[in-house]
């Protein structure tokens, strides 16, 4: 059972929910959409570049349905996408380095992710870098981790290049190539403005119970 501190996780999904439902209504359904990102196409970029910075799964996935319906280019995309990847992770390694009285009070917030993330270290190494770019929750606590430990600033870097490269280019081009089932799915939901955050809600709400499973004192 979670506790009453749990509830608070209910806040920002349902604000994302809100959103979607308000920015799927704004618009007459997918040709709409992709009209006006190819009308604000360096914007796209921009927000691409900031989401990607911390680690956005859904925006990767979406930058590559852009490319797919030829509203974005996918080498440009893809370039965003790994730099500022890479960029954010080696900030939050900086920040557990170098910085370590700042962050050490996050920890204290989130003993669970702590936990979970230390588990993903001990099992996997090196690997975890890798790993923890496809984990929604607890992708910023592996890289201060792993500085706190005094892993080395240079050997981080250096697999995080791989690690960036490897994680932006599977879930970009993944969704690039799967564009045509993407897109079937997204007509059968015109109209249907509810069921993007139900899936939203799912997706997380499931991340958030293989947590608690996975974190929980045996």
């Amino acid at each position: 059972m979670g506790s009453v501190k749990d509830i608070w996780l209910v806040i920002p999904l349902a604000l994302a929910g809100a959103f979607l439902y308000w920015i799927w209504g704004r618009f007459d359904g997918l040709d709409s959409i992709l009209e006006f990102v190819k009308e604000w196409q360096i914007l796209g970029y921009i927000i691409l570049g900031f989401f990607s910075f911390g680690g956005s799964l859904i925006w990767t996935i979406a930058a590559g349905l852009a490319a797919y319906f030829g509203v974005m280019s996918l080498t440009i995309a893809l370039l965003v996408g790994i730099i500022c990847n890479y960029a954010g992770d080696m900030f939050l390694f900086y920040l557990g380095k170098y910085q370590r009285n700042d962050v050490k009070p996050y920890f204290e917030k989130h003993k669970r992710k702590l936990a979970l993330s230390t588990l993903i270290l001990r099992k996997y190494g090196v690997w975890a870098i890798f790993i923890q770019k496809f984990l929604y929750g607890i992708k910023t606590l592996i890289p201060l981790s792993m500085a706190l430990s005094r892993y080395d600033f240079k050997k981080f870097g250096f697999y995080n290049i791989f690690a960036s490269i490897f994680f932006v280019s599977v879930v970009m081009l993944g969704s690039y190539y799967s564009g045509d089932t993407i897109r079937q799915f997204l007509e059968l939901t015109k109209g249907k403005g509810w069921l993007f955050p139900l899936i939203l809600a799912m997706l997380i709400g499931t991340g958030w119970l293989w947590m608690e499973k996975t974190t929980k004192k045996r």
